[in-house]
């Protein structure tokens, strides 16, 4: 018999992180994210994991770090204030290349802002918040049940390409209810890290092979080895040749932007005669099919255009799927943040670019969506 459910976007994303093998999470309680810790505190143990609340988010990120590294699955989740304290440990994973999922449901901000209502505004603090160059990938889930496959696919790619990667939820689809049905066990791939094949004495732990991806031994399992957060060598060891330094960032660059065809997820809805394309993720996006299907009713040809990836921008995609288009319409609940990606994109292609912005706190309606577009038609 199936296992149909009717729960929150935040329950969906625990019940993800077990289904793809997590069995670590280190966290502390941050509206609108908690119910995530919540669920695990109690789930985790009945499949023989385990749940620790740290004294603040900076711990509880060097925390995930640290169950990675001894061959768990690991995640943590929180808000936009917690995110902010996690990105000087996100940035040692970066460096160390340790596979974690990082749960972020968007809350209005800045500082404490709005606890409890959503907003976009961590989009770009999600690819440039820790200090750098280092590469990301952030998915951004619409739905109850997006968040439990986003969340799936999340930790997927993290252990596929040994590198961190950001959930990027807000409180919309965080607390909102819907009907789920849970997938059997298999039904969803599930991919583990890459393992060493060679001895202990031959291992380097940060030498790509063919995908530019290091394997990974797990402390404990007779490979022993150095991590640290300053530039090193294949060995683990810190450098100073500017030439290894700059391979070594090349390679984790390459590991991401190489194998895009295994990370771009794209939502195209109704947009092979639009000549106005909407362009949003999350909670905007469910408003913006919403004023989709009114627009079109009204004769107006409006379409959709919704990474299901923000990190790594979809850029080719986002030009073939515009190429035909007048108009673009960015909408974010923000006052303007992925709308200067899409004009970097769109720039030359003569697609004009417009943005419909929100930081109250409040989110869109399908009418305020569709009178945008009708607005920029009538210009």
């Amino acid at each position: 018999m199936a296992d149909i459910r009717f729960i929150q976007g935040n329950e969906a994303c625990a019940l993800g992180a077990i289904y793809a093998g997590c069995r670590f999470f280190a966290g502390y309680p941050i509206t609108p994210s908690s119910e995530i810790a919540e669920m695990l505190s109690e789930e985790l143990p009945l499949v023989d994991g385990a749940f620790i609340q740290m004294e603040d988010e900076i711990a509880a990120m060097a925390a995930v770090i640290g169950g990675s590294l001894a061959g768990k699955k690991s995640m943590t989740a929180t808000s936009g204030p917690g995110m902010s304290l996690k990105l000087e440990n996100l940035g040692y994973a970066c460096i160390t290349e340790i596979p974690c999922v990082i749960v972020n449901v968007q809350r209005g901000g800045p500082s404490t802002g709005l606890p409890t209502s959503p907003a976009q505004a961590d989009i770009m603090q999600a690819r440039w918040g820790t200090h750098g160059d280092h590469p990301i990938i952030a998915v951004c889930p619409s739905s109850v049940s997006e968040m439990f496959t986003e969340t799936v696919r999340a930790f997927n790619l993290a252990e596929m390409f040994r590198t961190p990667v950001i959930v990027l939820s807000d409180e919309i689809i965080g607390h909102m209810r819907e009907k789920i049905v849970i997938p059997e066990e298999g039904e969803i791939p599930i991919v583990n890290r890459k393992k060493p094949k060679v001895s202990p004495e031959e291992y380097k732990p940060f030498k790509g092979e063919e995908d530019y991806v290091p394997p990974m031994a797990a402390f404990g399992e007779g490979y022993r080895y150095h991590v640290t957060g300053l530039s090193h060598n294949e060995e683990g060891f810190p450098i100073q040749s500017g030439e290894l330094v700059h391979q070594m960032n090349v390679r984790m660059h390459n590991k991401i932007y190489k194998n895009l065809d295994k990370i771009l997820k794209n939502e195209v809805y109704m947009c092979d005669d639009a000549e106005v394309i909407i362009f949003a993720i999350g909670g905007s996006a469910r408003s913006s099919k919403g004023a989709i299907r009114h627009l079109r009713e009204e004769g107006i040809k409006a379409g959709l255009f919704r990474p299901l990836t923000i990190w790594p921008f979809p850029e080719d995609e986002l030009r073939r799927v515009c190429s035909k288009a007048k108009n673009v319409l960015v909408v974010e609940m923000n006052l303007g943040q992925i709308v200067f990606e899409v004009e970097r994109v769109l720039g030359c292609t003569g697609v004009r670019v417009d943005g419909l912005f929100d930081s109250s706190g409040e989110p869109f309606t399908p009418l305020s969506v569709a009178n945008r577009v009708k607005e920029i038609i009538k210009r």
